[in-house]
């Protein structure tokens, strides 16, 4: 099941990949090996051994806006 873009708006500025997975319909396996060979749809990051997502690259894929802050 695929996350709400409200939803997504709200996530820190880095999710793990399960997360990012699970929002573009990705399973949890299938997204690790998508991050680990350089292939996942969105911006990932290695930390150390962790593999960690840029939420705004997600937005950017789902063609959708980040939020605004208000003034």
């Amino acid at each position: 099941m695929s996350t709400p873009i409200d939803e997504i708006r709200d996530w820190p500025p880095v999710v793990g990949v399960p997360m990012a997975g699970g929002a573009l319909g990705i399973s949890r396996s299938y997204s690790f090996e998508l991050a680990r060979r350089g292939d996942f749809p969105a911006k990932v990051i290695k930390v150390g051994s962790r593999y960690r997502v840029v939420t705004a690259s997600i937005l950017a894929l789902l063609e959708v806006e980040p939020a605004r802050e208000s003034a």
